[in-house]
């Protein structure tokens, strides 16, 4: 996934002796190199590094980078061979790409070995299947996952006299009798940004109102008249309730619209909600609700799930991979995802994490997060290989429509074009 873009570029070194012993091998002093998204799980695993080294006995160095450099450097490393990374955190939407490129190791060995240990059950199987999961293949275990959401302004829909939205359509009336141009007030924001930004945002909200970017047998149907409808729903938010410049945006900006009080709506990923509590951050705090994304008036509800998984590199010598796996499991138990929690890393994967007394009482919008996940749909943005290809084409054909240069039709057609050339 890809949400949050922290500007800052950090290296944690948590280096010390230690003897490591698993399914019978012996081994000593090691220290893992993780390649880390700088989503807040980066941070906050680095936070823990001292109890993750505690617990397990292995060490850790984790390299937290942007998303581009993030994938610049693992490319580099698996086509080079070279193992300089044991575990790096996957975006889901790549699990097709890493499940057929062959460079990280199938995990579904270790699960099976190790089941009574990982308490499969309180994992939700959407996000089982959707962080890692792959036609029988599991290439990454999940490690932070996110829901996708709606915040809205209380203040102002009781002002306005307006109930929560519960279809889309009565999300878009709501955003566009509040939005006030005058006053600087706008009814909601979402991504804009020519790329991945808007291409992302856009399939959310295409899912929500029945759209599909590939049809039954796999196959691109960027053109659909569905999709094609849900677009120019899409433009129409945009031309009459997002704030100016919003064609721009793309995470960050989006983000900072809401907090800073100039949006009233908008969807986002879970991790983010935290953020508008905290009176550093916000200027919102005591004035937003987080809720269920609303559906389309008619379409079944299913709500977007996105987020990060733990791979493990095949080039790697045998002992670094079991210690790799055992890092894993102590990340990805009750234990390590509360202890992530506590320290802000915004992502869950577990039942008994999201239903936690502690961590309910600190956040209180879990429970949507756990409903979300309920009827979780991973596949809305196609986790096949050619998905970054695909996101990068309909990243140019949204933002066109957007920024007036083409209506949602001609841009699906020529999108469809463009996306059959790599089947």
């Amino acid at each position: 996934m890809t949400l949050l873009r922290f500007s800052s570029r950090r290296t944690i070194a948590a280096v010390a002796a230690f003897a490591f012993s698993a399914g019978g091998a012996a081994a000593a002093d090691i220290t893992l190199n993780v390649a880390s998204m700088n989503d807040p799980f980066g941070p906050a695993m680095a936070k823990i590094a001292g109890d993750i080294e505690a617990k397990t006995g292995v060490a850790l160095k984790v390299d937290i980078m942007g998303y581009g450099e993030l994938m610049t450097k693992t490319s580099a490393d698996f086509a080079g061979d070279t193992g300089g990374y044991d575990i790096v955190t996957m975006d889901n939407v790549l699990t097709g790409q890493y499940a057929t490129s062959d460079q990280v190791i199938d995990l579904k060995p270790l699960i099976d070995r190790d089941a009574a240990e990982l308490a499969l059950d309180d994992i939700y199987p959407a996000v089982m299947n959707s962080l890692g999961g792959y036609e029988g293949k599991q290439v990454a275990f999940p490690f932070e996952g996110y829901a996708n959401v709606l915040v809205y302004r209380t203040d102002l829909f009781a002002a306005a006299g307006l109930e929560p939205p519960a279809t889309m359509q009565a999300l878009q009336a709501a955003a566009i009798k509040v939005t006030d141009r005058d006053k600087g007030q706008y009814g909601w924001v979402a991504n804009g940004q020519k790329g991945p930004a808007v291409a992302q945002d856009w399939m959310q909200y295409n899912a929500q109102l029945g759209g599909s970017i590939l049809d039954a047998e796999g196959k691109p149907a960027i053109n659909s008249e569905a999709n094609v409808k849900s677009l120019a729903v899409y433009k129409e938010f945009f031309d009459k309730a997002a704030p100016p410049g919003a064609v721009d945006y793309d995470w960050g900006g989006r983000e900072e619209s809401f907090r800073q009080g100039v949006a009233a709506t908008m969807q986002t990923w879970s991790v983010g909600a935290a953020a508008y509590g905290n009176p550093e951050q916000s200027k919102v705090v005591g004035k937003f609700a987080v809720m269920l994304a609303p559906p389309g008036e008619g379409v079944p509800p299913k709500y977007g799930v996105g987020g990060w998984g733990l791979s493990i590199n095949k080039d790697i010598a045998p002992e670094r991979q079991e210690a790799a796996w055992k890092v894993i499991k102590y990340l990805t138990s009750a234990e390590g995802q509360k202890a992530l929690a506590e320290v802000g890393a915004g992502g869950f994967t577990r039942k008994s994490v999201l239903a936690d007394p502690d961590l309910v009482a600190k956040f209180p919008f879990l429970p949507v997060i756990a409903a979300s996940f309920e009827k979780g749909d991973g596949d809305y943005r196609p986790r096949i290989p050619e998905y970054p290809e695909i996101q990068d084409i309909l990243g140019t054909a949204v933002n066109a429509v957007l920024a007036g240069n083409a209506d949602p039709k001609a841009a699906l057609d020529d999108a469809q074009a463009r996306a059959l050339e790599l089947f």
